[in-house]
């Protein structure tokens, strides 16, 4: 998506997953704090839109990268069991003291499995994820995991995450997206192009909504606010599009 940059500032080469330095990189970030895209509130758009799921209250909700995000808070609150990935254990406990939860710890094939109520993280590198240790999903919920990607790998990532969905997964995008300063008012309204290349072939998508803003300039408050387009998307996997098999 245009305009968002990337968090891990190493980059994997073209057909590969995450290498070592990338990951040492968004490990580094949380080491040092440097986690600006870490949201300290419930994300307005995820309660405003989330229903439009139609989800049963007891379904199973992944939440890829999640960081200590607050949202899945909110998504345990509605009844749902969240089931979070994170490679930053400084992330994972964070998440758990901050909201003072005691949670149990196992391993859970090469990750490490955190839990507490119905909130469980898995502690590991997303691509060492299998269906196996995520059991059956309902749905995910993806606000800015796809961007936190460097570009090359953004497909790679698309296509482990429907390899560990059942045909019946939905998945749920917030995006924040920068409009090119040539960019019509239309072509805002529209799905980005990026996301419909990486998601088209497989899944059936749907842009609910488009909220346009202004934020102050991240290089200084001597330049004009830059204006943002926050989306809102449903996505469905297309009838047989599930590579979903035994062993994963």
């Amino acid at each position: 998506m245009s305009g968002i940059p990337e968090l891990f500032e190493a980059r994997a080469p073209a057909g590969e997953t995450l290498t070592d330095g990338d990951n040492a990189s968004w490990l580094q970030c949380w080491h040092d704090r440097q986690t600006g895209f870490h949201q300290a509130a419930i994300n307005p758009l995820l309660t405003r839109f989330w229903p439009e799921l139609g989800l049963d209250v007891a379904s199973r909700i992944f939440v890829p990268l999640c960081g200590k995000s607050l949202d899945m808070l909110w998504l345990a609150q509605q009844g749902h069991e969240v089931i979070g990935v994170e490679l930053s254990p400084i992330a994972v406990r964070a998440f758990f003291k901050e909201n003072r939860l005691r949670p149990t710890r196992r391993p859970a094939g090469l990750l490490t499995l955190w839990q507490a109520g119905r909130i469980s993280i898995l502690c590991g590198d997303y691509f060492a994820l299998t269906s196996s240790e995520l059991g059956q999903i309902d749905a995910v919920y993806d606000r800015a995991a796809l961007t936190a990607f460097p570009e090359d790998v953004r497909l790679l990532y698309v296509a482990h995450l429907k390899l560990i969905l059942p045909t019946s997964g939905k998945v749920f995008i917030l995006t924040t997206e920068m409009p090119d300063s040539g960019a019509l008012p239309a072509q805002t309204l529209e799905a980005d192009p990026e996301l419909m290349t990486l998601y088209g072939a497989a899944f059936n998508i749907e842009l609910l909504h488009v909220e346009h803003a202004f934020e102050p300039h991240p290089e200084g408050s001597h330049l004009p606010p830059e204006a943002l387009a926050h989306k809102v998307y449903r996505l469905s996997l297309k009838s047989g599009e599930s590579c979903l098999a035994t062993g994963n």
